[in-house]
């Protein structure tokens, strides 16, 4: 698909900025493009510290679920901490339940089975925690939509503790508290807050708000605002866990989520738990650096295969008293796990795409895309959303029809806010919850056709022709010549990257092939070639684009958009280009 090319003008303060900041003005520009401004201070955004985190009592609800857990504590109460089974929910649960048993509670963690009980909550579940004798249940990244299950777990005596941060619906569970990032004081259910007003960081991830409350239980034990020496060292101990979810979540990586990434990665290598120096090992990760992307794309995946192909417990285990044997076991089936899941999903992407295109599901009439079939895995559907919102540019709900109900997972596109156009829809749904890029459903089948069909049209009114474009946005056009390595390894420092704080990608001004390019890879799927402009020469990589082979070769002239990239072979490093798009001459 087409991709339009936008790249904002070089800003008339560039220079300005980038001698205040001390930095090239190549770098200037990528944070004035990232929302500083010249003459504001960057030391936050350049070295963000640990000491400019928000305090806990600044957090909806934080302070309050502290000290009901602490009393829990201290009165000897049965403590479960239920967690949601992705990457977020399962490094949130640790986090807790470290908290937790450094502050010697009788406590446990559940985590629902994602194909047979589903998202959040489960009623069943819940009565059979409380016939085990729980006292106390703590949820990890869902619960603010379990009204229901709120209401049960009142009426047996049983406290409930709700750690959230998807979108709340007007009516909020009837919870002995509730933390969450963008819940404040003016809340309908007019609950009192211990937060000032809003919550600072709206963006906090469901594993980012159970660092919150932990650090807030640690503050109650110390009777201080400062925690004890102890609990300090496991709030630095459980920062690489927070980072996980925070990265895997794919929430705003600015302010206080930069923090907390930027300070998790670096701690993930020198980690002392067993199970998180076992999963880098499996994913083949050496070093002292683990990024933003390994975390994305080796990390994160084994984590969830624990949940889309087998049981999440499993991830959780690894993460709190899995020893050193335990945890490379894990680790390994964990792998296996996301081999299958790999397999799967590819096979399922194959069926949807084919469907989508047979039945020319994508045109301008239909500007969403809802799919459903029974077989199909509900582990990995959000991924095949996923892809399917990458190939057609469009919201994407996928399906799975067990005997009884259906599972949905979707994914949208910037601009259109899938939690927010699932509540027009919601009177064909059993449940839903999710926030503005991802969502999931639960449906009864004989439902799915008139849910389709009012989705579909809630995407066309909301949607136009020019929102259907996939957009690509790039920071500045440079020369290869300003690509220096110096200036190179100052735009990687400005990492880690996702959400808020994209990954720098830059268009080239027109430049020429400087040798033949080719295809290579298994498959000869990706694209190898070299650029040259004044002098300056640059390789680059293309992955997954060979399909350009051609066009590259009867032009020899185009302009690249690109990630600049430094390649480290034998002792030698040298900067290149990863190829994004490419644009030839008309």
């Amino acid at each position: 698909m087409t991709k339009r090319w936008i790249i904002p003008p070089a800003p008339s303060d560039r220079r300005a900025a980038a001698g205040y900041w001390h930095v090239t003005p190549l770098v200037a520009q990528l944070l004035l493009n990232r929302g500083l401004s010249a003459g504001q201070s960057a030391d936050t955004f350049l070295t963000p510290q640990l000491k400019d985190l928000y305090p806990p009592e600044r957090l909806y609800g934080a302070t309050n679920a502290a000290a009901r857990i602490v009393d829990a504590v201290r009165a000897g109460t049965k403590i479960v901490v239920y967690g949601d089974y992705d990457v977020d929910g399962t490094t949130g649960a640790a986090i807790l339940w470290h908290a937790l048993t450094l502050a010697n509670a009788r406590v446990s963690f559940y985590v629902p089975h994602r194909t047979e009980e589903g998202y959040g909550l489960n009623q069943e579940a819940v009565n059979r925690l409380i016939k085990d004798g729980a006292g106390m249940i703590v949820s990890v990244d869902c619960g603010i939509t379990a009204v229901d299950v709120a209401r049960t777990l009142a009426d047996t005596g049983v406290q409930l503790i709700i750690t959230d941060h998807h979108a709340p619906h007007a009516d909020l569970p009837q919870a002995d508290a509730i933390v969450h990032p963008t819940i404040d004081a003016l809340h309908p259910s007019g609950e009192a807050s211990d937060a000032d007003g809003s919550c600072p960081n709206p963006d906090l991830s469901g594993a980012g708000v159970a660092f919150k409350l932990a650090w807030a239980i640690g503050q109650k034990l110390s009777g201080a605002d400062r925690v004890d020496a102890n609990f300090r060292s496991l709030l630095i101990d459980m920062l690489p866990l927070a980072a996980l979810g925070t990265i895997a979540d794919v929430v705003p990586l600015r302010g206080e989520n930069r923090i907390i990434a930027r300070h998790g990665l670096e701690g993930l290598v020198k980690s002392r738990i067993p199970g998180l120096r076992a999963l880098i090992e499996s994913a083949g990760l050496k070093g002292n650096r683990i990024s933003g992307y390994d975390v994305g794309f080796k990390l994160a995946p084994r984590i969830n295969a624990a949940g889309r192909m087998g049981h999440a417990r499993l991830a959780i285990e690894l993460f709190t008293r899995a020893d050193d044997d335990r945890a490379r076991e894990i680790a390994l089936y964990l792998e296996e796990h996301n081999r299958s899941r790999q397999a799967t999903e590819r096979q399922i992407t194959r069926q949807a795409v084919d469907l989508v295109e047979r039945h020319n599901l994508a045109g301008d009439a239909r500007r969403a895309i809802v799919l459903a079939s029974e077989g199909w895995h509900a582990g990995v559907i959000g991924i095949v959303a996923a892809r399917l919102v990458d190939r057609f540019h469009r919201p994407a709900i996928m399906i799975s029809i067990g005997s009884d109900e259906g599972q949905g997972s979707g994914r949208s596109i910037p601009g259109f806010d899938l939690s927010d156009a699932l509540a027009p829809c919601s009177e064909h749904l059993l449940s839903y919850g999710g926030h503005a890029m991802a969502a999931g459903i639960r449906i009864a089948p004989d439902r799915i056709e008139p849910f389709t069909d009012a989705f579909i049209q809630v995407a066309n009114n909301r949607l136009t022709g020019e929102d259907m474009i996939p957009k690509l946005r790039l920071d500045a056009e440079v020369a290869l010549d300003e690509l220096t390595m110096p200036t190179t390894e100052e735009v990687i420092g400005l990492g880690p990257f996702g959400v808020g704080n994209p990954k720098p990608r830059f268009a080239s001004e027109w430049i020429e092939l400087a040798d033949e390019p080719r295809a290579v890879g298994q498959h000869g799927r990706h694209l190898l070639a070299s650029f040259r402009q004044n002098g300056v020469r640059l390789r680059a990589i293309g992955f997954g684009l060979a399909d350009r082979l051609e066009d590259l070769k009867q032009h020899r002239r185009c302009r690249v958009a690109f990630e600049p990239i430094i390649n480290e072979f034998n002792g030698r490093r040298s900067v290149e280009m990863q190829i994004v798009d490419l644009e030839f001459p008309s």
